[in-house]
Parts: C-alpha cells; sequence; structure tokens
C-alpha cells in the first residue's frame, strides 16, 4: 500500500489515530500520555520523534491528553482552528507550535489536502477532517480519509463532506437502552443523548445506511462508551449495513484493545 492508517486507540478514556502517506507522518488527536503514544507508535513500527504534526478536533481530554509531552519533540506542528487551540493550550499548560486553521476551511500540508468541518459537539468549536492523498494514477490512486467523532447527530454539511471517502472513522458511542438503564446522572445521560453530545449505534447505523456513496471500502466503529455500549451491540446492529454494502470493510474498536487496529489492505 502505499499509505498505513492505524487506530491506536479509541473509546471514551482516549482516541488517537497515525495516518503515514510517502511525505507525511501524522496524528489524528492525541487522547493518551506521550509514553503510551510512544509504544503505540512501536508497536506498528514508528517512532514518535518522526510525526510531523499532530490534528486536533477538539480539546477535551481523551483528544488532547498528549499535547504537553508532544510539546516537547522538536518536529511535530499542531493544526486546530482558533478556539480549540486557546482551550488546549489552556489544557497542556505548556508552549505548542500553533498552525491555526479557519473552520470550514481546505489546505495543503506537504503530501495531504486537509479539509476540516464543523461537528455538532459540546467543545469551543470542534471538527471533523477529511484527508486526501495519492497521485491519482495506478500505483498510487488518489484516497480520501473521513475521522468524524464526537457528535449529537448527522447534519447534512457532514454528509456532504464524507460522501466521496473511501475510509471512513465514525462514532458509534452508546447503545440507547444500556444509556438509559445506567447508573449515570440523569443530566449527563441528557448530555450524551442530546444534539451536541454522542452518536447512538442507531444514528451509526442510520448514517451508514443511507449515505450517498459507492466509493466506501472500511469503516471503523468508533469512540464507543465502555459503559453504555459493547463491540457486540455495534457488531450486530452492523448486520443491514453490511447487507446494504456487502464490498465494504466494518472494524468495530473494542474500547479495551491493547494493540492497535490498522486498515486491512485491499
Amino acid at each position: 500500500m502505499d499509505f498505513r492508517f492505524h487506530i491506536l486507540g479509541s473509546s471514551s478514556a482516549g482516541n488517537s489515530a497515525l495516518l503515514v502517506t510517502p511525505h507525511s507522518r501524522v496524528l489524528i488527536d492525541a487522547g493518551f500520555s506521550a509514553r503510551r503514544l510512544k509504544q503505540s507508535l512501536a508497536a506498528v513500527g514508528e517512532r514518535i520523534e518522526d510525526l510531523d504534526a499532530v490534528f486536533i478536533t477538539h480539546e477535551h481530554s481523551d483528544h488532547i491528553t498528549g499535547l504537553a509531552g508532544l510539546a516537547r519533540l522538536d518536529k511535530p506542528c499542531f493544526f486546530a482552528n482558533e478556539e480549540t487551540a486557546r482551550a488546549a493550550q489552556t489544557c497542556a499548560k505548556t508552549a505548542l507550535r500553533w498552525k491555526i486553521f479557519d473552520t470550514g476551511s481546505t489546505f495543503q500540508f506537504q503530501d495531504l489536502t486537509v479539509c476540516n468541518f464543523s461537528i455538532p459537539h459540546d467543545a469551543a468549536d470542534p471538527v471533523g477532517y477529511t484527508f486526501s492523498f495519492g497521485e491519482d494514477n495506478l500505483l498510487s490512486p488518489r484516497r480520501k480519509l473521513a475521522w468524524v467523532t464526537d457528535l449529537g447527530y448527522v447534519p447534512q454539511l457532514i454528509r456532504e463532506k464524507i460522501r466521496d471517502v473511501d475510509f471512513l472513522v465514525l462514532e458509534a458511542n452508546y447503545d440507547a437502552d444500556l444509556l438509559a438503564r445506567s447508573a449515570r446522572p440523569m443530566s449527563l445521560k441528557q448530555r450524551i443523548r442530546g444534539r451536541h453530545g454522542h452518536l447512538s449505534n442507531d444514528l451509526a447505523l442510520e448514517l451508514l445506511m443511507t449515505l450517498e456513496s459507492d466509493r466506501l471500502q472500511q469503516v471503523f466503529l468508533a469512540h464507543l462508551s465502555r459503559e453504555c455500549n459493547s463491540p457486540d451491540l455495534v457488531d450486530a446492529a452492523l448486520c443491514t449495513a453490511r447487507a446494504l454494502r456487502p464490498h465494504c470493510r466494518f472494524t468495530v474498536i473494542h474500547p479495551a484493545s491493547p494493540s492497535p487496529v490498522s486498515l486491512a489492505p485491499r
């Protein structure tokens, strides 16, 4: 393959992924300590010192815990919009090499075309991303990967941004019945299932069933709640999506996965 993609971990306890192309090594979020990120990167044959950039979706701790440790490295820069950078800077309590972008913009970073778009979540200015790469020829076909987690519902804008992606990381945070029966405070339940909370299994499935796309090759279901969801429940919910998209591979990221989950070669 002319690129590699590894989800280093994804759950309510932390989220991060690595995208490697011929000229870029970037993290999407850094929700684990730098020590754990170093170990996870080593497990896929990469060095933390070789990272070129970190793209941040929003400032919640399960997406930025590693920023302070990563800031000690000589190389990576940190991409975020202004509101997210301000909030993350306060949490990191150390100087970061920021590259500020406007929400909704598209820009180039090395051999990546990066598009960011607003998502509905209770953070300062949260975004999702698409990353496009490749030379658009037989040896290196043009590919597009989307990262869409931490959203309470899927507005039309997001559907438009991801309709032509080859690879999709999509949140399936909670099972509605498990959340309702959980011992969590009512205020927290309302936040999670609100329009600026998290995506349920049912809403994730609805998107996969209605997304107008004939390019989708692999979907990762990510950011599962340890208390209010399970890989088995997500897997069961995917039965109809698998039938509708027989040529697409669906991978559920276990919230306690001890090792990175990688894009399957095709």
